[in-house]
């Protein structure tokens, strides 16, 4: 299993995937993970050339792939996880001979707005990931909405070797109810009135989440209407700092603003996804958004735009509310998105209806056992035996 994120470094949606499948597949199959970042127990840790200390950050994270390819041999299969890894997939089943399976969390021609992170490296990144795909033995799309992106953005790649095999959830992780015994409360820490209704987004401060149209929309909140923000990670310092003058522009004009800019532990982050009566998913890009299961298995409403997997996840009128997003109508789409917040919020009983509709949802239809079971059934198919 070839991964960037691994515990204790996890920090997005592909991470979260990783861990809790690797978990499941362990009692199917002998896994090895090879990732990067921190020395681990548990995994094989591959770090970039220090050679390239000043280097592009996409020509440093290529060079700890090429460690990665060269340590991941003598084995029936190769699996990995988004640009990050996929090259070193495609390297290491051409140096050994050995079947790769490539699991598409996103797409690099879907996330153009990564030019400004990474600069010349975007277009270096976008290399790997289409050489990846285009010559991977199955690709695994996280939705049928993936699916079809895939195919869309390589055409070239034979729609045979595409399987969708959905994120999951552990809802024994990810439940209703207050703190856990000896947790921190970080409700009471952040001042939240238990009182008043609670609209919450999870998420990095990237372009593709939203978070702008979010700060945008939230000005037409209903006033009583707390908004918790756990926003973090910015994909550059002039995105952190156009965000950070909008969550106070929204401060000012109508208050009730938590904004959490660490990355809290999971516990926490249930305790806040728990008690929100509504959770917000933005996002102007997602192959499915994980969050939105996380918080369904909470037991909480969600609202959220119609992109990318998001609607084989949540069923728009019973499990929360589905807001078109379309990019040439902005405005349209905060707007449209405050409504939806302001109408679940203001129904209480209605919200704890597409809650308890979520959490059943979550359950019986993104069980972690049943998708790794279904991964194996793809490496199955691509084994040389």
């Amino acid at each position: 299993m070839l991964t960037r994120e691994y515990p204790p470094e996890v920090y997005g949606g592909a991470g979260v995937h990783v861990t809790q499948l690797v978990t499941r597949l362990r009692q199917l199959a002998e896994v090895t993970v090879h990732c990067m970042g921190v020395p681990r127990t548990d995994a094989v840790v591959h770090q970039p050339d220090p050679m390239l200390y000043a280097a592009n950050a996409a020509l440093q994270m290529m060079s700890a792939q090429l460690r990665m390819a060269d340590a991941a041999g003598h084995v029936d299969v190769v699996h990995s996880h988004t640009w990050y890894t996929g090259f070193a997939g495609h390297l290491a089943a051409t140096l050994y001979g050995i079947p790769h399976v490539l699991t598409a969390h996103s797409l690099e021609p879907r996330r153009p707005w990564k030019a400004e992170q990474l600069g010349g490296g975007y277009r270096l990144s976008s290399w790997s990931e289409r050489n990846a795909v285009e010559h991977a033995d199955a690709v695994i799309a996280v939705s049928e909405g993936m699916r079809h992106d895939v195919l869309d953005a390589y055409p070239a790649l034979d729609p045979d070797r595409v399987h969708v095999v959905h994120n999951g959830i552990d809802a024994t992780l990810w439940h209703p109810g207050a703190a856990e015994p000896e947790a921190r409360p970080v409700l009471t820490e952040l001042g939240v009135r238990p009182d008043l209704p609670v609209a919450a987004f999870v998420g990095r401060i990237t372009r593709q989440k939203g978070v702008g149209h979010l700060l945008a929309a939230a000005r037409r909140f209903d006033p009583d209407i707390q908004l918790i923000l756990c926003a973090g990670a910015p994909d550059t310092r002039e995105l952190e700092v156009e965000t950070a003058a909008a969550v106070e522009e929204l401060r000012q004009g109508r208050g009730n603003v938590f904004w959490v800019r660490e990355m809290l532990p999971t516990e926490q982050i249930r305790q806040i996804l728990a008690a929100a009566t509504v959770f917000i998913c933005p996002s102007v890009y997602e192959p499915l958004g994980i969050v939105n299961l996380e918080a369904m298995a909470c037991g909480t409403a969600v609202v959220a735009s119609d992109v990318g997997g998001i609607p084989e996840v949540v069923r728009d009128g019973e499990t929360g509310r589905l807001v078109h997003y379309d990019p040439s109508a902005a405005e349209d789409y905060e707007r449209d998105l405050a409504d939806a917040v302001n109408e679940v919020a203001a129904d209480p009983a209605g919200a704890d209806r597409f809650g308890a509709a979520g959490r059943e949802r979550a359950i019986a239809e993104f069980d972690w056992a049943a998708i790794a079971a279904r991964t194996i059934e793809v490496y199955d198919r691509v084994r040389k035996y």
